[in-house]
């Protein structure tokens, strides 16, 4: 879990409560009796009322409000078509899903493509608050777009499959081992790989199962995943994402509005040892990682911030100054120790202990309930995106392989990469450069 940061999608003209300083959510709006929804329920709290006949009252009284304009957060969209594919720069979504797909067995480059044309149209659709073409399952029918995003990928198996060896990139070789790895094979890789990100639940399930129907025989299942992040509006100002340890996670991510943003998160559009059709995409790696919260919890909040390097309260380095204030290496302490441990996660991930190393981490947390002696499966769902993994996850990886103070509370459980190509433009699908060049 590299020390980076995300870049806040909302602009300073969006209110980060979504508008909420204009208009009541539904739950302050008032009722036509001047009470709010949350006055009603926090009352019938605070007096014990329970269903019955004083329940009902309640209830009549709370009844729903006449119908209003869909709210912005619902109403906010991402555009399918463009230079860069839908889920990559955005900001983090509350609710995500990833899917891997095989190829079925028969299954080659004309099915792939069939493939990839219907998932193409059933995005474009579902990114502009649209139902499916044909068989939609009205999950997601009162609800707006909701940011959704949905993102394809190709794995190093996939171009076997299809008789593309020779167009398959010399960066999607498979990762090397790490120390830190148990991983489950069955949960890794894949021929096809879709990210799918939304800021409501039933927006991003729609959009799962759409993808799921659409595959129809071309492939089947390998391993699907469920994630979540902070809901949008939830701080009372912008800020960096905690994951399940508590810890900010991802100050130091790089933002586009640096120079060299495209040139360490994308592929170029020539001149780049990658084949053309992976111009202005981009490699996505992915981690299951899971976090021992039993161990990790019965540390003192001192000794996790000497593990992270961070103060937890608010991100700041050891060293001293705010979140972003940079970190001092070198600063030590009364007895002559380094205030930042040199095991620290933030100290060992820094771009610049590194060669210059970065990639974008656009992470989604996971619950997948709990072991049978109550231990939780909980963890990060670790996506990071880069121009070239071997120069981008790989080196930071391998350093902290060697020493990161974090890697006693944390375990990899599934990996995968997969190249992802460039957005599509109007009138082609996703990929089509590949299978149709």
């Amino acid at each position: 879990m590299a020390d980076q940061s995300i870049p806040d999608a909302r602009t300073p003209e969006t209110p980060l409560d979504g508008g909420a300083s204009e208009k009541a959510s539904p739950l302050e709006r008032p009722s036509q009796g001047g009470l709010t929804r949350r006055t009603l329920l926090g009352t019938a709290g605070a007096t014990g009322l329970v269903l019955g006949a004083a329940g009902g009252a309640v209830g009549y009284a709370a009844a729903p409000a006449p119908a209003t304009p869909l709210a912005s957060l619902g109403a906010d969209r991402a555009m399918f078509h463009g230079k860069h594919q839908p889920g990559i720069t955005e900001g983090l979504q509350a609710r995500g899903h990833l899917v891997a797909f095989d190829l079925a067995a028969g299954a080659g480059r004309k099915e792939a493509a069939a493939l990839l044309r219907r998932w193409s149209a059933t995005a474009q659709r579902l990114m502009a608050g649209e139902a499916a073409a044909h068989d939609d399952t009205d999950v997601a029918r009162d609800a707006g777009p909701s940011s959704l995003t949905i993102t394809f990928g190709f794995g190093y198996s996939f171009f076997a499959k299809t008789g593309l060896e020779k167009q398959r990139p010399v960066a999607l070789d498979p990762l090397p081992d790490f120390s830190s790895d148990h991983l489950d094979k069955a949960r890794s890789n894949g021929d096809l790989w879709v990210q799918i990100g939304a800021n409501d639940a039933l927006v991003a399930f729609h959009a799962l199962r759409a993808v799921q129907k659409e595959t129809g025989s071309a492939a089947r299942i390998r391993w699907q995943m469920n994630g979540f992040n902070r809901s949008p509006g939830a701080t009372a100002h912008p800020m960096t994402a905690r994951n399940l340890m508590g810890q900010m996670d991802g100050t130091r991510n790089p933002k586009p509005t640096e120079s060299d943003f495209d040139q360490r998160i994308f592929v170029p559009a020539s001149g780049a040892k990658d084949p053309a059709w992976m111009a202005n995409g981009s490699y996505a790696v992915v981690r299951r990682i899971r976090m021992l919260l039993d161990d990790w919890e019965q540390l003192s909040v001192k000794a996790q911030e000497q593990v992270i390097g961070r103060r937890k309260s608010d991100g700041a380095a050891l060293s001293g100054g705010t979140e972003t204030t940079d970190m001092d290496l070198e600063k030590r302490d009364s007895n002559g120790d380094l205030v930042v441990p040199l095991d620290a996660h933030a100290r060992i991930t820094r771009p610049d202990r590194n060669g210059g190393a970065a990639m974008l981490r656009r992470p989604f947390s996971y619950h997948d309930g709990f072991d049978t002696d109550g231990v939780p499966d909980s963890g990060l769902l670790f996506i990071c995106w880069q121009a070239d993994p071997l120069r981008g996850f790989v080196p930071v990886q391998r350093k902290l392989d060697r020493g990161d103070a974090l890697s006693k509370y944390i375990r990899h459980e599934a990996s995968g990469l997969f190249a992802v190509p460039g957005g599509a433009t109007e009138g082609e699908y996703v990929g089509q450069r590949l299978l149709e060049g």
